[in-house]
């Protein structure tokens, strides 16, 4: 039900994997928690941060932080031998602040919903441009059919078939959606690249883009939470580490470093990289709305990348629902008919409400702004004050050393509330144009 975690408890198995994750397993479900909608808007991060190597900077200076706060979570997670991250902060770092977390959490889940119901509406749109294209054999303007509107078949689509698939306790279906998301983000990552190299010289730019002389260290940093939209996966891996067959700290670091090596090769020097260097500041904030719509490899990159947002879409229903039951301070007991009620009119107010954003919403770059503002709190801001909470347990000694942990435990909670602050004013800026 969805009591039970996404992945199994360490010794004990949901029928969907065996019990102990192996440590290619973990790797893969670490890519797959960080591979998703964000592989879209890499292109655009590097035109906004002026260039691709002030970009990969950046993000070179944010792995740092990434993979570190991944450590520090899994060291916590055996100390307090919680399995899930809000559970691990609020044993580490009192009841008040672990409410805090299931609130990010919840609101985080919520944006993230927003996101993916946007990135299936651009798809949408560009397939039906695809079918009907805007114009005629005469050359005179002609208006697609009412049933081609974007707020038509997002919601059409969203009634017949996303709904139907995020109503049930159990979606058993999930460990078919971790191969598809990883096998559209792969498939997207080779399409840019061909593309850049194979498509025709009408639409590569002619020289390479050359880095923005108006550039600053504030458009800089405001790809910051573009990035900790991209490589997220700190809310999944105290399950993570919590179902692992080897669970030494030194093999959890290992494993923390490889995923997020992989995840900065397909983030930055494959998709990120050729598609800024195929549209330059020009592209848009979904690289794949600046392909034309009637490209064959484009139009399947589309579809792979629906199909496996709409999977991914009930499983975080599924846990906004969880969320939301931990947070009510008496929860109802009632019967079978009672609890689907319950979850039936859960699930159309979340649907309904992440529609109506989705459709509001013209650009995802803003909801990606947002929910790399709050995803601050679980990559900087919520690592470093369970550090804080830890020193001197563990086995750590030494006196400088456990001076420079807290050292980074504070610049960690430092960065996150840049972030958040950046984020923050970026959406304001982006409401008042």
């Amino acid at each position: 039900g969805e009591a039970r975690p996404l992945l199994p408890a360490a010794g004990r198995s949901n029928g969907l994997s065996p019990p102990g994750l192996s440590s290619a397993g973990a790797v893969f479900i670490l890519l797959k928690s960080a591979l998703g909608a964000g592989l879209l808007s890499f292109p655009w991060a590097f035109g906004r941060a002026g260039g691709a190597v002030p970009a990969l900077l950046v993000e070179l200076g944010s792995l740092l932080f990434l993979v570190s706060g991944l450590a520090v979570l899994g060291y916590a997670a055996a100390l307090s031998a919680q399995p899930t991250y809000q559970g691990v902060v609020r044993a580490v770092c009192g009841a008040a602040v672990g409410k805090l977390c299931e609130v990010c959490f919840l609101l985080n889940l919520f944006m993230i919903s927003v996101a993916l119901l946007r990135v299936v509406g651009d798809q949408l749109e560009k397939l039906c441009d695809s079918l009907y294209p805007n114009g005629t054999l005469s050359g005179a303007p002609q208006l697609p059919p009412w049933y081609v509107d974007q707020r038509f078949t997002l919601s059409a689509l969203c009634v017949l078939v996303i709904f139907p698939l995020s109503v049930p306790r159990e979606i058993g279906f999930q460990k078919y959606s971790s191969f598809l998301g990883t096998l559209a983000a792969c498939y997207l990552t080779l399409v840019i690249i061909l593309k850049y190299y194979l498509q025709a010289e009408s639409l590569r730019l002619t020289e390479p883009p050359q880095p923005s002389r108006s550039s600053s260290w504030t458009s800089i940093f405001s790809v910051i939470p573009t990035i900790c939209f991209g490589f997220q996966c700190h809310e999944a891996c105290v399950a993570i580490y919590s179902s692992m067959r080897n669970q030494s700290f030194s093999h959890w670091v290992t494993v923390s470093v490889l995923s997020m090596l992989i995840c900065l090769l397909i983030y930055s020097l494959t998709a990120g990289l050729y598609g800024y260097l195929t549209f330059g500041e020009a592209v848009a904030s979904d690289v794949l709305m600046s392909y034309p719509g009637n490209d064959p490899l484009v139009i399947v990159a589309r579809l792979l990348f629906g199909i496996s947002i709409v999977t991914i879409y009930p499983i975080v229903v599924l846990l906004g629902r969880s969320v939301l039951k931990d947070l009510r301070a008496a929860p109802k007991r009632g019967g079978a008919a009672q609890e689907r009620r319950s979850r039936v009119a859960l699930t159309v107010s979340w649907m309904a409400a992440t529609l109506g954003i989705a459709l509001f919403v013209p650009d995802i770059g803003k909801v990606i702004e947002l929910i790399g503002g709050i995803s601050a709190f679980f990559i900087f801001i919520f690592p470093g004050k369970s550090w804080h909470g830890e020193p001197g347990k563990g086995g750590v000694t030494g006196a400088w050393l456990q001076a420079a942990l807290i050292a980074w435990g504070v610049l960690s909670v430092l960065g996150g509330a840049f972030v958040c602050g950046q984020s923050a004013a970026l959406a304001v800026l982006g409401l008042l144009h």
